[in-house]
């Protein structure tokens, strides 16, 4: 068996990134990989403005708190005043550009105003209340790499200089089915002997959410011919083939072989817990040139092993064919509130942040509980065969790093 580094680096090294770009509407461009960096053509904020509602005012005219000023102008967002001269105060709302003379704001809470005279009950500081031009943002900086995953606030951004549309790579094209004929489709009556396809939920929402196109060729009954038919029809126009179940060793277990028929096959077992028997290689015309076929990735039948094995190893081969320039989740050091004897395999455990901010450990931990990855945060990255003593400091992967 492969150990996890090793397969993740195989799998890296098999994952051809996307060459065809788009532009797409800046409202609509979250979640996609950014294809060209974007630089700003102006200064944000483009002048001096207040962030308050007060007054701007020149700090000589107020020596002293209760120094009055009359009331010269009115400034709302989106106006720009007149210059400020000496003894006079500009009513001013936040975002208003600060007028030509002004060096400082003072909050209305502090001022007080009887018709067109102020009393200013404070004494400015210069800069006070101010946003300076360009202080986020100066022109000709880059805002946003290429490889970038956008994100609501990367698409704030973008939005905050003008950007109309952003070039993004085309959205990564995967075919999906499970194998098993014991599966059954919510909504269908349950058979004898059968459970609910929980995998094939579980995977086409994680698949959408990192922005894939799903090509659902749902449940392909345990057979060798039915199995190699549906790879090749999957191959046909996706990019990457991702099945779940059929990858051990039993009788009726068919992907491993049906993809060794229809491609080639560049590893299978792993040797980490849950999820062994993950298979990675090339299914169509030519797949041995990685660039002429689709890329296959078989995942375990057990539904906890699917979801994991996914957000450790298809997660970042994901990313990387999409082009992204982040591919590994950023990990935490938090401290065990349990004991664990360890494994001889690399384990991901399902546990989640306790009240005091300590790591509790779901209570069992069978690849076919997947109510586990409902109640947990994240998964704890244990080397093999380290045992987790209570106070141990662990590496805790976030869910939020991982979907």
């Amino acid at each position: 068996m492969l150990d996890f580094e090793e397969a993740l680096a195989r799998l890296l090294a098999g994952a051809q990134p996307l060459r065809e770009t788009e532009a797409v509407p800046t409202q609509a461009a979250a979640g996609r990989i950014l294809a060209q960096g974007l630089r700003s053509a102006i200064d944000v904020p483009p002048l001096d403005n207040t962030s308050m509602d007060g007054y701007a005012l020149r700090c000589a005219d107020v020596p002293a708190a209760g120094a009055q000023l009359k009331v010269a102008q009115r400034i709302p967002a989106g106006s720009v005043g007149q210059t400020l001269t000496a003894g006079t105060a500009a009513r001013i709302f936040t975002g208003a550009p600060l007028p030509a003379g002004a060096d400082a704001v003072v909050m209305q809470e502090l001022c007080g105003v009887e018709g067109d005279v102020l009393t200013v009950n404070h004494v400015p500081q210069p800069g006070e209340w101010i946003r300076c031009r360009g202080e986020d943002i100066a022109a000709g900086a880059e805002v946003l790499a290429t490889g970038t995953r956008l994100s609501a606030a990367h698409v704030g951004v973008a939005a905050s200089v003008g950007a109309a549309q952003l070039t993004v790579f085309r959205r990564l094209r995967v075919a999906l089915f499970s194998t098993g004929d014991e599966l059954t489709m919510p909504g269908e009556p349950l058979k004898p002997g059968g459970i609910y396809n929980s995998n094939r939920y579980t995977l086409r929402a994680l698949l959408e959410g990192l922005g894939c196109t799903v090509d659902d060729f749902g449940i392909v009954p345990d057979s060798r011919e039915a199995t190699r038919a549906a790879l090749r029809a999957a191959a046909a126009g996706n990019d990457l083939i991702l099945t779940s179940g059929g990858v051990s060793v039993g009788e009726e277990d068919h992907v491993k072989p049906a993809v060794e028929a229809e491609g080639a096959l560049d590893l299978w077992k792993i040797a980490i817990k849950p999820g062994k028997p993950l298979a990675f290689g090339r299914v169509g015309a030519g797949a041995t040139a990685t660039a002429t076929a689709a890329a296959f990735i078989g995942l375990p039948g057990n539904p906890v092993s699917s979801f994991v094995t996914f957000l450790m190893l298809v997660r970042p081969f994901i990313l990387k064919a999409q082009g992204a320039s982040a591919l590994t989740p950023r990990a935490q050091s938090l401290r065990a509130e349990f004991d664990c004897k360890g494994d001889p395999r690399r384990e991901f455990l399902r546990a989640r942040i306790g009240a005091t901010g300590g790591l509790e450990l779901f209570a069992n931990q069978s690849s076919g509980v997947l109510t586990s990855c409902t109640w947990a945060d994240g998964l704890i990255d244990n080397p093999p065969g380290q045992a987790i003593r209570r106070g141990d400091a662990v590496r805790f992967l976030p869910f939020s790093e991982l979907l």
